[in-house]
């Protein structure tokens, strides 16, 4: 369905909200849709990313007038986000909503990889992608042996939970991951959307991580591996902003950034299958639409400039969709691991680490950071999980499409690090009697070695 929020009819900005609808009332952890959560996570991180831009902006302007301007919508989208922010309910722990954040890395980047028109953008989110795959197996493997807690229930089985590229493989010098920015007057509009969500979903991701892996308080495992995959967020929000065009005005990037809000809340009200987070999606759209409104006189009042410049036609691309896209995207990511998993970043580009210099910045920086392998949590939460299971916890529905990472009894950590493991990426699995194949259940859960009953219920389906 075509949708101009240009065509629309603006409500009055000062819409400002009070206490009471700031704080409406959480989802259930054990009965809401997991995508519904997703949704959660993707716009609260938007409307992160947006208040903190016009912090930013109000920072490098020097018109008094313009701050005072951007003072106003400013204070809106931090009510928005602090009312998203409430939607989470108290009793779902660090842990339980880092799936969460995963699940929505894992799948936002999958569909928008399926739509995106231009192959260096698209190469780019499949390689975050699979890092971000992997993330998922590892926290899970974490959630079940500290909480007894099993990740599919938390996914709703729509998304798969099995190795990636190891995160031990994910650490790079700096600038590889620095790529060529697009050009805003060339490139699609759906690319530059695509550009502006997954680095706000990437930023909360990063933030989150920072900010909350300290008070994980189960082991002090897991607060390693959040320290551990903080970092590599950091890296996938570099990577993320470095494609967006920096040569843009402040105004222009706000009318992009409330663009992009109106998009994202249309797309999200098109797909939620809740009731009142419809109704919440529905009320921030029509928010947004003033905001862009006010964002497209400012561009004019300031610059002298039509919004026509810089969004040539408003009409919406290809919404987004979760619900719709869950099947596709296992396929999709099965896909792009048989085919890159064992690819890292090298300067503006991707290339086998087997094709790689010894003295490539990649492998000095790895070593430097790593160490010793057996001592990085990434690995460690693995191995450990086998050690007291006996196989890693996943759940797939088919065996791994990397011959590689099919068996569970050991953690490859050499895949898309060594140049050994790299040249031989179909490298069976040396140990006998392993079960490489689709089981997600079979056998004992670490948990359950510890004596421990797995727990957690599956969300309601759409």
């Amino acid at each position: 369905m075509s949708f101009n929020p240009f065509k629309e009819k603006p409500e009055k900005l000062n819409s400002f909200s009070n206490w009471k609808q700031l704080s409406p009332k959480p989802y259930d952890k054990n009965e809401a849709d997991p995508y519904s959560k997703v949704r959660i996570i993707l716009m609260n991180g938007t409307e992160f990313e947006a208040q903190w831009f016009l912090h930013n902006m109000a920072r490098h302007v020097t018109n008094e007038d313009l701050r005072r301007d951007i003072s106003i919508v400013r204070r809106i989208e931090q009510q928005q986000q602090k009312k998203i922010a409430n939607l989470k309910p108290k009793d779902e722990t660090v842990l339980e909503h880092t799936i969460g954040y995963e699940q929505l890395a894992v799948d936002l980047t999958a569909l928008m990889a399926q739509s995106e028109p231009d192959e260096y953008i698209r190469k780019s989110l499949d390689f975050a992608l699979l890092e971000d795959f992997d993330h998922l197996y590892r926290y899970a493997d974490l959630l079940e042996m500290d909480m007894g807690v099993r990740a599919e229930r938390l996914v709703g089985k729509y998304t798969e939970i099995m190795p990636g590229r190891p995160t031990i493989s994910e650490h790079r010098f700096p600038t590889d991951d620095i790529k060529r920015r697009m050009d805003a007057k060339k490139a699609s509009p759906l690319s530059k959307l695509h550009a502006m969500i997954i680095t706000a979903a990437e930023q909360q991701t990063m933030n989150y991580y920072m900010n909350q892996g300290a008070f994980y308080d189960l082991s002090d495992l897991g607060r390693r591996l959040y320290t551990e995959i903080a970092m590599i967020e950091e890296q996938h929000v570099s990577l993320y902003e470095s494609l967006t065009d920096s040569s843009m005005t402040w105004l222009e990037c706000m009318l992009m950034h409330e663009y992009a809000e109106c998009y994202l809340y249309y797309s999200m009200m098109n797909d939620e299958c809740d009731a009142n987070l419809k109704k919440i999606w529905e009320e921030h759209l029509a928010q947004e639409i003033s905001h862009l409104h006010y964002a497209a006189s400012l561009l004019k009042k300031y610059e002298k400039k039509e919004w026509q410049q810089v969004i040539p036609d408003g009409t919406f691309p290809e919404l987004i969709s979760f619900s719709s896209m869950s099947e596709k995207n296992k396929a999709y990511i099965r896909d792009v691991l048989k085919k890159t998993v064992t690819q890292t970043a090298c300067g503006d580009s991707w290339k086998e680490v087997s094709r790689m210099p010894d003295t490539a910045e990649f492998f000095k920086y790895n070593r430097k950071v790593n160490g010793a392998s057996d001592c990085v949590a990434s690995h460690k939460v693995i191995d450990r999980y086998i050690m007291e299971a006996g196989e890693d916890y996943r759940f797939q529905e088919g065996e791994h499409p990397v011959r590689s990472l099919r068996c569970r009894k050991e953690d490859n950590i050499d895949v898309g690090r060594t140049k050994r493991q790299s040249s031989a990426p179909d490298k069976k699995c040396p140990q006998k009697n392993c079960a490489s194949g689709s089981s997600a259940t079979g056998g004992k859960t670490s948990s359950q070695v510890k004596g421990r009953k797995s727990s957690g219920k599956p969300g309601k389906s759409c």
